[in-house]
């Protein structure tokens, strides 16, 4: 057989298969999928709005020196938890007690002289006025003791409050001047955590009912990815916005039990918010034109009609609908791509919404 013939046959071949394959690969373009119809549903829902926040201790002071001198050998160390009134550092107090002690005999003496002048006066040895004078510089000399004294004090720095003690700046023996920092101290019980809240949401927060802005509805994520055991205790919102990026700080307090939050780490905030009523639908019986959401919306007729929605929220898998369907509303839930505005609808499934959203990644509540 000559090679011409082969070709021949085999050209022949192919051109005999073509019409199958052709049939084989548009059989999956003609088929179509059986419409599932569904009903938005009214149900409570939780909104949460997740914020960057710095965590704050609600005292975080600089410990500075009241007098210059050297320092004695230092009582507490870093990291070092301390009472309200304990000793943290003193600086050599010798050139101050002995200060204190000469106003301390000075005041001696003046009263000595005071009474004795008083013993004149009864015998009219002296007059009233001398008695006086020797009175008053009396109470001169127990006003430079007492003087003297609250700077021999002012040598030991005492904690303040109950707290956490920061790096120590200064070593035993440094020469240290007056108003130099020691260190920094922390009161940690309560913690405040501050996060920027965009204009529209902060509107949104302040113009719900007050059973929606619950505290306890606040949580702590840090930056390990677990939550804060504690939810918050109160919060606070700042007086004005900031006019660079249009932000108000919200300040929510977290109690510190066990003493896990330091001052200065970083996290999320979790703020959840209940929207009571809400029409919930699921967003894969949406399509968007234009940057605008539709519904197909199957009339009595079973005529499919294309209908804009307005969105309020976006969760996983469901919209919180604004304006635009009600729950007696027949949507388009499977199969929205096969059908086209005006037409009718044949063979289709209802579902009932319940059963759809339970199948979606987020379970309204």
């Amino acid at each position: 057989m000559k090679s011409s013939q082969i070709l021949a046959i085999v050209l022949a071949l192919i051109a005999l298969s073509l019409p199958a394959c052709d049939k084989h690969e548009g059989h999956p373009e003609s088929e179509h999928h059986k419409l599932v119809l569904t009903s938005p549903k009214i149900k409570d829902v939780t909104i949460t709005a997740q914020y960057v926040c710095q965590i704050r201790s609600q005292r975080h002071i600089k410990v500075r020196a009241l007098q210059g001198g050297y320092l004695e050998k230092i009582p507490v160390k870093e990291g070092q938890a301390v009472k309200k009134g304990e000793v943290m550092f003193k600086v050599i107090p010798t050139l101050y007690k002995a200060k204190w002690d000469a106003e301390v005999a000075e005041a001696k003496l003046a009263e000595l002289e005071y009474k004795n002048t008083e013993r004149l006066a009864k015998k009219t040895v002296v007059s009233q006025k001398e008695v006086a004078l020797y009175q008053a510089k009396w109470e001169r000399a127990k006003a430079k003791a007492k003087l003297a004294e609250a700077e021999f004090n002012f040598a030991t720095v005492r904690a303040p409050f109950d707290g956490i003690i920061d790096r120590l700046h200064e070593q035993q023996g440094s020469l240290i001047k007056e108003g130099d920092v020691l260190t920094t101290l922390s009161d940690n019980s309560v913690m405040w955590v501050y996060f920027n809240v965009p204009e529209a949401r902060y509107l949104e927060y302040v113009s719900a009912p007050s059973d929606e802005k619950d505290e306890r509805n606040i949580e702590l994520v840090l930056a390990s990815g677990g939550k804060f055991p504690q939810k918050a205790s109160s919060l606070r919102i700042e007086a004005q916005f900031n006019n660079e990026n249009g932000n108000i700080a919200f300040r929510a307090d977290f109690p510190n039990r066990d003493g896990l939050l330091r001052h200065g780490m970083t996290g999320n905030v979790l703020v959840h918010r209940t929207l009571k009523n809400a029409i919930v639908i699921p967003q894969r019986a949406t399509f968007e034109i234009l940057d605008k959401q539709f519904v197909y919306v199957v009339g009595k007729d079973n005529k499919v009609h294309q209908r804009g929605i307005a969105v309020q929220n976006e969760l996983e898998d469901v919209f919180v609908i604004k304006r635009g369907v009600a729950v007696e509303d027949r949507i388009v839930y499977e199969g929205v791509q096969q059908v086209h505005d005006g037409e009718r609808v044949g063979e289709y499934e209802f579902r009932p919404p319940d059963q759809v959203l339970a199948h979606q990644k987020y379970h309204a509540e």
